[in-house]
């Protein structure tokens, strides 16, 4: 690698508008993600970057390049015993309570180690990683062995303070940027895992799928609520499975939306939430059978990959 030329030459080739932007190969797209998270480039280029990114949409190369440059950079969690659970977490709850501490809570039950991690990408929803705190489980403030059968939840800064700044981005522009695709498909351990995925377009679900091929990467895709990655609880979704990059279809789109879910609370505060998923755990409330058929598909994936 000679000394980085800065950005400039990439916008060029991406920034020409929809029709007329050239895709990066993934060599040249590592380059590129690689200098913005390392901050030597300027915060013009870093939103030109993401604005042109945001016109042209990312290719399955392009992806897997910026997830390379990740990946070079990323904090590990080192490898224990069982593949580590990754639930990305990163949009919060809006209509319905964030089941997604639920549903790290329920696999870590089964004798896996789960990663939830995320950041504040919006401020007006009540996260996962609050609920977490109120269910004792606080934010980590190092990288440290996962046991099996244990939850635990990184901010995004521990793991990459370039991905963080890629964020905040947001806050500044209003739009989305390829940090956060990144985030949902990144392999934050040095050893087995299995990702879980999810999309709120049918666009994305393309896009992620061939990621996971390209990366050759064991995980599960499904439409998530509200764009987090536990199922919705009110809908039978097709979810697909990826082990080490082949795909296998494990469960199709029922048609309809339940209007009740037994159990489920109405309000999405913090307390309530919490106080839900206490008692799902206790047996008081019954496991939504969306996400009960999800913890079954996620422990099917890391079995495969245990046990090829």
């Amino acid at each position: 690698m000679g000394v980085p030329m800065g950005i400039s030459h990439y916008i060029k080739e991406i920034g020409r508008g929809a029709r007329g932007a050239r895709p990066l190969n993934r060599e040249q797209a590592a380059d590129l993600f690689g200098q913005v998270l390392d901050g030597t480039v300027t915060d013009l280029e870093t939103g030109a970057f993401c604005l042109a990114m945001r016109i042209k949409g990312e290719t399955p190369d392009e992806m897997a390049g910026f997830l390379d440059a990740t990946h070079a950079r990323l904090a590990r969690f080192p490898a224990t015993g069982r593949p580590l659970v990754v639930l990305p977490s990163y949009n919060g709850a809006r209509r319905l309570p964030v089941l997604t501490p639920l549903l790290a809570l329920l696999l870590a039950r089964e004798g896996l180690p789960v990663l939830v991690h995320g950041a504040a990408t919006e401020s007006t929803r009540v996260l996962a990683s609050n609920v977490l705190a109120a269910l004792d489980v606080p934010p980590l403030a190092a990288i440290r062995p996962i046991a099996d059968g244990e939850a635990v939840f990184a901010p995004t800064e521990l793991l990459s303070p370039g991905l963080k700044r890629l964020l905040d981005v947001r806050r500044v522009v209003g739009l989305r940027n390829p940090g956060h695709s990144v985030v949902k498909l990144m392999q934050p351990t040095q050893g087995a895992c299995v990702v879980v995925g999810s999309y709120t377009h049918p666009a994305y679900a393309e896009s992620m799928a061939a990621t996971f091929e390209l990366l050759g990467m064991t995980a599960l895709l499904s439409r998530g609520l509200e764009g987090e990655s536990v199922a919705d609880p009110r809908r039978t979704a097709q979810v697909d499975g990826f082990v080490r990059g082949r795909r296998v279809a494990l469960q199709t789109q029922e048609p309809g939306t339940q209007a009740e879910v037994p159990g489920l609370p109405k309000e999405i505060d913090i307390e309530t939430t919490a106080d839900y998923t206490r008692r799902v755990l206790a047996g008081q409330a019954p496991v939504p059978d969306a996400i009960a058929q999800q913890v079954e598909h996620v422990l099917q994936l890391a079995q495969q990959v245990e046990h090829p």
